[in-house]
């Protein structure tokens, strides 16, 4: 075969032959196999230097190394050598007198300076006293719990954590949401006894259930403890979450309203807030008062959460007034500006 056709051949063989990303197979063999047929080629000129460096550096450890081993060799030897010669030594003190001397001389200076030392002192342990840092970082902590320790929260009860509607009436033939949680409440009045349909505000028991953890949780209605409580009593079925109760007799006319005194339930003004649906409810302390949005069926209402986050803030404040104040200022401005 000549080598025009032996050439013609080699080159349909490589045409045929198919590539390695058609048929699936990493491309790395090949780059690797093509850098390594680049690499065979003679090295340049400038590259003789660095890899004259190289190999002398490779050269060089080996060398280190072997040099390190030799001279670990030699010493365990000498070691070695040393410790033959003390054994016999111990077995047979008269065998060797120099050094049965030296090593008696050696035990001796040795037992001398051990009964020379003075005995240690007995240490006694007393308990470190705190330093000035700590005693002054105690003293923050405490400053800081007395903040947020025993403050009082008073909710109302109607149209702010419950709705009620009297069986019989116009407004109980509205229709509410299944997914409203209700109950039947038989009132007992002097002369008739009257039955209600009690419907929860959506989210009210984790509501009560989270602020219970933060606050004293009091209830303060307007309406009479004759339909109060049996309603407070569904509310707290487990009687740990409500602290006290306070009903009509215990609030105060103003223009007609019903003004609620939140001193009776906490003297310091500055630890209580009172959470209401009606503004004549803060008549009597106004920087004091936290309103919410009168809920009566609405199942995707979420002000009860929506009220979460200021609550958790208001528990960390020295005095409940300084946040709450800034409402009553707003509330100040928008009326003068409408």
């Amino acid at each position: 075969m000549s080598q025009a056709q032996l050439g013609n051949k080699l080159s349909s063989s490589a045409v045929a032959t198919p590539s390695n990303s058609s048929i699936g197979i990493s491309t790395a063999g090949s780059s690797s196999s093509s850098s390594s047929t680049a690499n065979t080629s003679p090295p340049s000129a400038s590259t003789l230097p660095s890899i004259r460096r190289r190999r002398s550096r490779i050269i060089f450890t080996h060398l280190l190394n072997y040099v390190a081993l030799i001279y670990e060799y030699i010493y365990s030897l000498f070691h070695l050598q040393q410790q033959k010669r003390i054994e016999p030594a111990k077995r047979n003190p008269s065998a060797s007198p120099s050094l049965s001397t030296s090593a008696t001389t050696t035990t001796t200076a040795a037992a001398a300076a051990v009964h020379s030392k003075p005995p240690l002192p007995r240490v006694t342990t007393h308990p470190t006293p705190p330093r000035a840092p700590q005693v002054a970082k105690a003293a923050r902590q405490a400053a800081a719990l007395q903040y947020y320790k025993g403050k009082t929260l008073v909710l109302d009860l109607d149209e702010t954590l419950v709705h009620s509607v009297r069986l019989g009436s116009y407004a109980s033939r509205q229709q509410v949401s299944n997914s409203i949680k209700r109950k039947k409440i038989e009132v007992q009045d002097d002369k008739q006894s009257l039955m209600y349909e009690v419907y929860k505000r959506p989210h009210v028991d984790f509501f009560l259930k989270t602020i219970s953890q933060w606050y004293k949780v009091v209830i303060f209605t307007a309406s009479m403890a004759e339909y109060a409580d049996p309603v407070i009593d569904w509310l707290d079925q487990d009687h740990n979450i409500i602290s006290q109760r306070y009903f009509r007799q215990s609030c105060v006319m103003r223009n007609g309203n019903f003004a609620k005194d939140i001193s009776l339930a906490e003297s310091n003004l500055a630890k209580v807030c009172l959470v209401d649906n009606s503004p004549a409810a803060f008549e009597l302390y106004q920087e004091n008062g936290i309103p919410l949005p009168g809920w009566i069926s609405n199942p995707n209402d979420e002000s009860l959460l929506d009220l979460l986050p200021l609550l958790d803030a208001l528990r960390f404040t020295a005095d409940v007034r300084s946040i709450l104040r800034f409402r009553c200022l707003t509330a100040t401005t928008s009326t003068t500006t409408y």
